[in-house]
Formats: structure tokens, sequence, C-alpha cells
């Protein structure tokens, strides 16, 4: 095991400079494109994408989808790419025709975000190959609504309260693939996992973050050489 920059232990072993927390091997995984995938960088950052080990990348910004960055995504990750298609943003035919898009350039999946009215969920799923995956925040009436549309998995982003949601969700629907953000330590991943999640999205430091930390080590090492 190493140290990571923000604290967290990483597996030693990993080919890439910027390894996902070892815990997460943990998760039992989704399959994505062939491929049982249990850790998920949360970016769209081709820097970061490419010098990280995670098994998939959940690339959701908060502007419309755009079929250029889709591309980029899918051609530079080499790896399976969920990519984000509409919720309180883009709905309706324009979501749909986003995700049939995004379906034919390779991703593996498209995911939505709670605001996606149901009805479009339903569109979606009735016209997408790939899996259908909807953020969802808590496990209300609107969530459940949305899962019983036809989604094929969900992503859990509950901050703090993600573990306890992802619980009521395991009870409620037992072979759902859940998705779920881990938090910020060891600690905080193993509890979501516990309570039911399929595999964990990993938010990395950001590439300002990295290189301002080696431009630290680097300024240190000037200064003890003099």
């Amino acid at each position: 095991m190493i140290e990571r920059a923000d604290g967290m232990a990483s597996n030693a072993n990993a080919p890439a400079e910027l390894a996902v927390p070892a815990v997460i091997q943990q998760a039992p995984g989704i399959m994505l494109q062939g491929r049982l995938v249990k850790s998920l960088v949360f970016s769209t950052d081709l820097a970061i994408i490419c010098h990280c080990d995670a098994d998939a990348v959940l690339a959701v910004y908060p502007f419309m989808c755009q079929p250029a960055i889709t591309q980029a995504l899918v051609v530079a990750s080499q790896r399976p790419v969920i990519n984000g298609v509409g919720g309180s943003i883009t709905q309706g035919e324009r979501c749909v025709t986003l995700a049939l898009h995004s379906e034919m350039q390779g991703v593996a999946g498209v995911v939505v975000n709670a605001g996606i009215p149901v009805e479009t969920v339903h569109d979606l799923a009735a016209h997408v190959n790939v899996p259908v995956i909807v953020t969802v925040y808590r496990d209300d009436a609107q969530a459940r609504a949305q899962i019983e549309a036809g989604v094929d998995m969900v992503n859990v982003a509950a901050g703090r309260a993600t573990a306890a949601v992802v619980a009521q969700l395991r009870a409620r629907y037992p072979q759902l693939p859940i998705i779920a953000t881990g938090g910020a330590t060891e600690a905080s991943i193993r509890e979501t996992l516990q309570a039911g999640a399929n595999a964990i999205s990993w938010t990395p430091p950001t590439a300002q973050q990295l290189e301002r930390a080696v431009m630290e080590r680097v300024r240190n090492a000037a200064e003890g050489a003099v």
C-alpha cells in the first residue's frame, strides 16, 4: 500500500499514476461492455482519466451533452464510458436523441440526473439498447417512479446520506445494480459497499491540485539542495 496525496491508501502495484482507493476492490462490480466494473472515475478531464486505473468512466457535466466531447471521451478512455445525456437541462425527445447518438459513439451506458421526468426515462428505456441509469438523491416516490419506468441501474449521489439511501434501495430492489459515490475516506467507501452498492464512483483530485503538489515537491527539493 502507498499513501496518495489526499491521504487515502491505494494499490502500490497499480500501473497508473493515479490509483483509486484499494478498498473499492471489495465491490462485487457491475457488467459493462463485457467487463466487470468496480470503480468509476467521476471526471471529464482526459488527463486524469488517462492516468488513473479506474475500471470505467462516469462522465457528467453541467451542460447539454456534446457529441464531440462524448467521442473524445470514448476514444481516449480505452475503457467503458457512462455518459450524461440529460436531466434538469435536457429532457424529452432531445434527451433520447442524444442518448441514441451516444450509443452509436460507443458509450457503455447513459445516465440522467434526478430532475428527469418519468416519461423521458420510459422513452429512454424503450429506445436505447445500452444501460439506462438514473442518479437519485433519496429513496422517495420520485426515485421509485423513475426506477420502475425501466432503468437498468441507479447511481446514488446523496452526500453523507449515500450509504443510508443505498441500504434503502437495496432492501426495496434486491437485484438492482447500484453505483454510488464513496465519499472521501476508505471507511465511507466500505460503509457504502456494506450497504449494498455494486460499484463505486470516485472523484479524483483535480489536475490543478496534482500539479500544485508536484511543484511543491520540486520547490522543497530545490530549497533542500541549496
